[in-house]
């Protein structure tokens, strides 16, 4: 019997952790399955789906750069995810062959900064791609903001403040920070063969929190300059953690075992 099994998909993707993460709460559980990494290029999604769709081993998908938009072309819909966050980051297999996406980045985001006070604070968030959506939709659920997005495409940004009503400005990449409680880089910039993120920030105050979701290298130079000027830091296996037990009770009707997270970010940093 072929055993059941999930994984993730993008391009790149062997720099994903995300096997590390779910085969890890696997063994720990004793659950007869495994999760993967598979490479699809853009332009095959509509056949990687297909295929999928017949495979009744298969539990689901996690979905990195570059497809977190590209995919809801593909799966229904039930939540609205496309009219809200706008994004998709996880898909799983419904009854009848259907195939349904859902985003667990949002919460896998909030999840390490529920406790500071930034209803009502200035927030930067740097990028404006899938990730950006599902952070700026938390941002507004929490009340935070004015936002300044740090974008390539000021359109592009613009249009993301307006759908997530949020208040803020749009700078290029580059521009002086403004001074703000959360900096968050939502962007693939510091990520292993990505240009780094060279910024300065002088601007922020000391009680400020930058927040990276790059976690291959886990030590961007984003969290070095902020941990050299002595500001909170959260780092990119947060969210990822957090929005991977989301992904995980999903594909296998499960919740990840209690009491291991220690181990499971040993094992991720070694």
């Amino acid at each position: 019997m072929t055993m059941a099994y999930a994984e993730v998909i993008g391009d790149p993707v062997a720099h994903s952790k995300s096997p590390l993460i779910h085969n890890f709460w696997l063994e720990r559980l004793g659950i007869e399955a495994e999760y993967r990494a598979c490479q699809v290029l853009p332009d095959g999604l509509g056949d990687y789906f297909s295929q999928r769709r017949k495979d009744a081993n298969w539990r689901g998908c996690n979905v990195t750069i570059p497809h977190k938009i590209a995919v809801m072309d593909h799966v229904s819909d039930p939540g609205g995810v496309r009219t809200t966050i706008g994004a998709m980051n996880t898909i799983a297999h419904g009854p009848d062959a259907m195939l349904f996406g859902t985003n667990t980045d949002a919460a896998g985001f909030l999840g390490p900064i529920l406790d500071a006070p930034l209803e009502g604070a200035p927030v930067i968030v740097i990028g404006s791609g899938g990730a950006a959506n599902a952070i700026l939709f938390a941002l507004a659920q929490i009340e935070a903001g004015p936002v300044t997005i740090l974008a390539r495409n000021a359109l592009k940004g613009a249009s993301l403040l307006a759908r997530f009503g949020l208040k803020g400005q749009v700078k290029p990449l580059g521009a002086v920070l403004p001074p703000a409680a959360l900096l968050v880089n939502a962007s693939p910039l510091g990520m292993k063969g990505q240009p780094q993120l060279d910024l300065d920030l002088s601007p922020l105050p000391e009680d400020a929190i930058v927040y990276d979701i790059v976690y291959a290298p886990l030590e961007t130079g984003l969290l070095k300059a902020a941990r050299a000027r002595g500001l909170e830091t959260v780092d990119g296996l947060e969210m990822l953690v957090g929005q991977a037990a989301l992904a995980f009770e999903l594909f296998f009707d499960i919740a990840p075992p209690d009491g291991c997270d220690e181990e499971l970010r040993a094992l991720l940093t070694q």
